[in-house]
């Protein structure tokens, strides 16, 4: 088996799930328990939230352990808008986030808000002058990711941040695609979602930072965790993973970035090469080292996925299936790409466990699959 769709989930690294175990198994006390048993509990998710912070480079106490990127989303935006009711009722998102941060923006439309969708340029990048022209005297929420998870773009976040705070304008970034990956330096934001699994880290944990002098209401009300912010009993080996996993990988970041950005660059250049009518979405744009989102004439995205996991290779296309519901990729179409790319896009995500054999492997597969089903087709 080839695994290409890391940008979906990443496999749990053996160290992380080793410094996970003690508290699955020996140090299983609640950590809001004033016993030795949730003592010890409580110290290893401070030492795993202190440990995050630095990383990120924010106060600890800015730092809110979630589910996930799903929740840190729906967290900053609908607990922004609620805790800024009276000042305004505008949102301004990229039209390219993730279904978490649209789908809460959405939401919002049953309380009185109004969005704007702001679409990005045909190579996936978003302008920072037309969020700025988005913006309006009762916008309280803009929202712009790091990274967009379909092509990898990477997003001009700085210049993005720079407009919404000369107006007010709380920015939230969602960096889930790139923590681990790029300096969070590089994305300021007044709130930033990030998700483990994405790290090699355990799935259902993640974080968000808000920063301190931000006004916003908890979305999960019961007990005090989490400075009373996110109530339930805090998943303690899930937050020494994540630290773990986002430890390993920062320290190993430069080394994994190139190495997996050279089995990319092979890839996509055999690909062009080998396979005629294959184009690279997003083409002389800056983007993930492990993203490549190409497109094949005479084909849907969804009959090559399905051939090349018969095939022991596993991608993602750039839709999404929804109770048996094929959905067109919502980025693609945002950037302007013609009906035929849009519908025939696959998304391939390599990792620091791919090798030179699979790439090889995975293209001479590719070529016998999309000829194989371009004259299936009646397009060969």
């Amino acid at each position: 088996m080839i695994y290409l769709d890391h940008a979906a989930t990443t496999p749990l690294d053996g160290d992380v799930l080793k410094a996970m175990m003690p508290y699955l198994t020996e140090i299983y006390g609640n950590p809001s328990s004033q016993h030795a048993f949730g003592r010890r509990a409580a110290n290893a998710v401070l030492s795993a939230r202190d440990k995050i912070a630095d990383i990120v480079g924010v106060p600890s106490g800015s730092v809110y352990f979630t589910a996930g990127g799903t929740e840190s989303c729906n967290t900053a935006l609908k607990g922004v808008c609620a805790a800024n009711y009276e000042k305004g009722r505008h949102i301004v998102l990229s039209a390219i986030e993730h279904p978490a941060l649209i789908s809460s923006a959405e939401d919002m439309k049953r309380f009185g808000f109004t969005v704007d969708y702001v679409k990005p340029d045909i190579y996936g990048a978003v302008n920072a002058r037309d969020i700025a022209a988005a913006i309006r005297p009762d916008t309280v929420f803009a929202g712009v990711m790091s990274a967009n998870n379909e092509t990898g773009i990477i997003q001009p976040v700085s210049e993005i941040y720079d407009v919404c705070k000369q107006r007010g304008v709380f920015f939230y970034c969602d960096c889930v695609q790139t923590a681990g990956v790029l300096n969070f330096a590089d994305f300021p934001a007044d709130g930033i979602g990030f998700s483990a699994h994405k790290f090699y880290g355990p799935k259902g944990f993640g974080g968000l930072y808000m920063r301190g002098n931000q006004r916003f209401h908890r979305l999960l009300s019961g007990g005090s965790q989490e400075k009373g912010l996110r109530g339930g009993t805090t998943f303690v080996a899930g937050a020494v993973g994540c630290a773990r996993a986002l430890e390993k990988a920062v320290e190993s970041a430069d080394y994994n970035n190139k190495r997996i950005a050279a089995l990319r660059d092979k890839f996509v250049e055999g690909a062009l090469r080998k396979v005629e009518g294959t184009h690279l979405n997003g083409r002389g744009t800056e983007r993930l080292p492990s993203n490549a989102n190409l497109s094949f004439d005479g084909c849907t995205g969804e009959q090559i996925a399905f051939a090349l996991d018969l095939n022991g290779i596993a991608v993602s296309t750039g839709s999404a299936c929804s109770s048996g519901a094929v959905t067109r990729s919502h980025v693609l179409e945002a950037m302007g790409l013609p009906d035929e790319r849009v519908k025939s896009a696959v998304r391939f995500t390599f990792g620091k466990s791919n090798t030179e054999n699979e790439v090889e492997q995975t293209l001479n597969t590719l070529c016998g699959v999309v000829e194989s089903i371009r004259k299936a087709n009646g397009k060969n």
